[in-house]
């Protein structure tokens, strides 16, 4: 039986897709080694970059869809979403598929989850979360995912997400909320900081109960979540979280 022949396409990753290659491969083009006619979705996920990071394929200076083969001598020129850029009407996937507002995140993000709900941002998370949940969830219920883990975003159920660059909770809230314009989504102090479930005006009489002896003293104006019973009122962490939150929202000067 005859083997079957190799070819060779050349790639160029552009922007923050370099992210995601050995530093001997950046700011260069690349030769992708291969047989047969595969997808060129596989080919740059075989190159390290996951799928949802991508915006705009050009295949020999022509836009492509993820499924769209490759042959011998292409130039494939990869692109992400950025500003940077400005494409004719059809190139972009972010403008076909505009990601949603909602999100899901890592197992590993539990600070940033709260981050997130404080300023109402609708954030999915469990501690015991796998992968294939965390992808099957986003793909059902329309979320972005969030992670540091590169091979969670190259899940096939995965549609939109975003590999945060950052290790540290205050960087990657800036990373998010620059990439999705999130200022416009907020609506602080609407969601339980621990399941994500929007809170309820209630009578104190109702949560008496739950309260500690100098709260029932000093306040009167309370919030519970009616999925896990949670109790908020304005005592001095909320004031702390108030300027938390006034801190963020005059950074995008909203």
């Amino acid at each position: 039986m005859q083997e079957e022949k190799q070819h060779t396409a050349q790639f160029n990753f552009h922007g923050a897709l370099q992210d995601f290659l050995k530093k001997r491969d950046r700011e260069q083009p690349i030769s992708y080694v291969f047989k047969g006619a595969p997808a060129v979705k596989d080919a740059i996920e075989a190159s390290g970059v996951p799928h949802p990071e991508v915006d705009v394929i050009l295949i020999n200076n022509k836009p492509a869809a993820f499924q769209q083969p490759i042959h011998h001598n292409d130039d494939v020129q990869v692109y992400p979403l950025s500003a940077k850029y400005s494409w004719p009407a059809g190139y972009s996937f972010a403008v076909k598929h505009p990601a949603p507002s909602m999100f899901i995140l890592d197992v590993h993000l539990g600070t940033l989850a709260k981050r997130m709900r404080l300023l109402g941002l609708d954030t999915l998370y469990e501690t015991d979360f796998s992968d294939s949940a965390i992808a099957q969830l986003a793909q059902e219920q329309q979320r972005v995912v969030l992670t540091r883990d590169v091979g969670l975003l190259k899940q096939k159920a995965v549609t939109w997400g975003y590999w945060l660059r950052s290790q540290h909770t205050e960087e990657q809230l800036e990373e998010i909320i620059s990439r999705y314009a999130l200022w416009q989504h907020f609506k602080p102090f609407t969601l339980c900081l621990e399941c994500n479930t929007p809170i309820l005006a209630v009578p104190k009489q109702e949560v008496l109960e739950q309260l500690p002896p100098k709260t029932k003293l000093y306040f009167q104006e309370f919030y519970r979540c009616p999925s896990c019973g949670r109790v908020y009122w304005k005592g001095s962490h909320y004031e702390r979280m108030q300027a938390y939150v006034e801190e963020v929202r005059k950074r995008y000067g909203r």
